[in-house]
């Protein structure tokens, strides 16, 4: 089983490597990096601080894009090509083919996160800005927050156009960033309504800014093991939820 899911994420990276938006949203997010240098010259706060927002900024928005306009088409694809006949014609189960296309997207984020967090290092160390646990931290946590909007992305994908797909994923990423400051508002209202709706929101939907630690580590703030593992950790769940819930949709699937 793990070997016939290596071999579908192993190809599904190959053919995501193919793609040329993915080069394309890397190559604005390294242009990003620079320009946010640029903007910290002519300020007059704290520069290494200001580039350093921007940098993460920078590869958490376009990898988001990266995980959503890529990750929305890789199954649609197959279907339109009805190349997805052929490959669950073989050994291979319908649970097997969703999470081998989830994992082979996921290296690849995965890899361009390195590829821009190796870039950040690098415009950080020569404009003296100062590196640290909570710098990796960031980046940690951010690789899971991705790992989780593409489990999303694949959950919509699986039963929806690559349009909605993406409307859906990127809806659900913004209201993920949000749920947190509307269980704290909603917890001030007069209505008990308002309050119980609120916290159900913030249970049901991913709390992305979990997965937040840029401040911290901009601001060189001190961070604690527990920030980091417990997000990884309700991250890891979620992943597992959403995979679990889309393949079950796929499994009822009717592809005639």
């Amino acid at each position: 089983m793990i070997g016939r899911i290596w071999a579908m994420a192993v190809n599904t990276a190959r053919e995501a490597v193919r793609n040329k938006l993915l080069y394309t949203l890397l190559f604005f997010a390294l242009i990003m990096m620079l320009f946010g240098t640029v903007l910290s010259a002519l300020s007059y706060v704290d520069r290494e601080r200001m580039v350093q927002d921007f940098a993460f900024s920078s590869i958490r928005l376009f990898s988001v894009a990266i995980a959503v306009f890529v990750g929305v088409g890789l199954i649609h694809k197959e279907v339109e090509r009805r190349t997805v006949y052929t490959i669950l014609s073989k050994p291979l189960s319908r649970a097997e083919f969703l999470i081998g296309k989830y994992t082979g997207l996921v290296l690849i984020i995965w890899l361009q996160v390195a590829i821009m967090a190796l870039f950040f290092a690098g415009v950080s160390l020569l404009l003296g800005a100062p590196l640290g646990f909570a710098h990796l931290a960031a980046l940690a946590l951010t690789a899971v927050e991705l790992a989780l909007v593409v489990a999303l992305a694949t959950l919509f994908s699986s039963f929806t156009t690559p349009l909605l797909s993406s409307f859906f994923s990127c809806g659900l990423w913004i209201a993920g960033h949000l749920t947190r400051d509307l269980r704290d508002h909603g917890a001030s209202s007069a209505s008990a309504l308002v309050r119980e709706g609120t916290t159900w929101m913030h249970r049901i939907l991913p709390d992305l800014e979990s997965f937040n630690l840029s401040l911290e580590a901009a601001h060189q703030l001190p961070v604690a093991a527990s920030d980091v593992w417990f997000p990884a950790l309700y991250g890891a769940g979620y992943v597992a939820a959403v995979l679990a819930f889309a393949v079950m949709i796929f499994e009822r699937r009717d592809f005639r």
